[in-house]
């Protein structure tokens, strides 16, 4: 159903029976003909969550959960975090979309992230990144419409700490400017990495402390870092599978010449393939093949 990149380099992917898959993909079309996500399923499903490194590390049966479109993050003990991408605010209440799981896939708690959430991404100490696209920032399923709350979503990128409360919030009036959608995250130790329309900037957060450098790159949706080298993978329409590196000097980011990301046949890139970032590696999940390239894997040939 999802899979992800934890903060240790390994793949964390939540499995489910294709009849629960069904329940859990499912989407709602409006009488206008739009298509959105279901934000839980109809009735109570289960999934269980596998860590590879690269082969299996272990499994964790989760029963009767209800979140749809979750994402999936690995915690400290063993334990796992599901997140639903969507969360409806409704009857004077928003529901819960965050869930922590122990080893034994046993319910500690549950909280609220809000809706429009675009990637999750944990620390080793178990604090919980989150990244929003437009419909989170800016309200949609009951979020920021009169009589109700302001989106948790606004800033585009919050951290919350393990018992699932918030610690930290991306400032509106930042230097870098606001976001609008966040379209990469990239979490490597206590550090986050975020690229964001509408002026696609790399920022840096560490220790609340904010730094970013202006590209002229549009429409990336992962990043790799290390050090003061930072890729830039995709891109709108026939650059989706374009890779940019370069390095950050001073206030500037100085890219190289561009590479295309392919297969290691040189097939393209499945366009249902999932592209994470993380740390130093780019992740490429594509069917049931996982692939992890370094940094330097990324860096056109001279």
């Amino acid at each position: 159903m999802s899979a992800a990149a934890g903060p240790e380099g390994e793949l964390v992917v939540a499995w489910a029976s294709q009849d629960n898959a069904d329940a859990l993909a499912a989407r709602t079309i409006s009488p206008g003909g739009a298509s959105f996500p279901d934000s839980r399923t109809a009735a109570l499903v289960s999934v269980h969550v596998a860590t590879y490194r690269p082969h299996l590390a272990r499994t964790v049966p989760i029963a009767e959960q209800s979140l749809a479109h979750s994402h999936v993050q690995p915690l400290p003990d063993g334990g796992v975090l599901l997140v639903g991408a969507r969360c409806r605010w409704r009857n004077g209440a928003a529901e819960s979309n965050a869930a922590v799981y122990d080893a034994d896939g046993k319910l500690l708690r549950e909280g609220v992230f809000g809706d429009g959430i675009a990637d999750v991404q944990t620390t080793l100490s178990g604090d919980i990144w989150v990244s929003y696209f437009d419909e989170g920032v800016f309200g949609n399923f009951g979020w920021g419409e009169a009589g109700t709350p302001a989106p948790i979503g606004s800033p585009g990128l919050i951290r919350f700490r393990s018992d699932l409360g918030l610690a930290w919030r991306y400032p509106y009036d930042g230097e870098f400017g606001a976001i609008s959608d966040c379209y990469a995250l990239n979490v490597t130790g206590d550090e986050a990495w975020a690229y964001y329309y509408t002026d696609f900037p790399i920022v840096r957060v560490r220790a609340a402390a904010i730094a970013g450098w202006p590209t002229e790159v549009r429409g990336a949706h992962a990043l790799v870092v290390v050090d003061d080298r930072v890729a830039l993978v995709g891109g709108y329409n026939e650059h989706r599978h374009r890779v940019i590196s370069g390095s950050i000097r001073g206030e500037a980011f100085s890219a190289d010449r561009p590479t295309r990301l392919v297969m290691p046949d040189g097939r393209p890139v499945p366009r249902t393939a999932t592209i994470l970032g993380r740390g130093n590696e780019l992740h490429v999940v594509a069917g049931t093949s996982w692939l992890k390239l370094g940094f330097e894997d990324l860096v056109p040939d001279e």
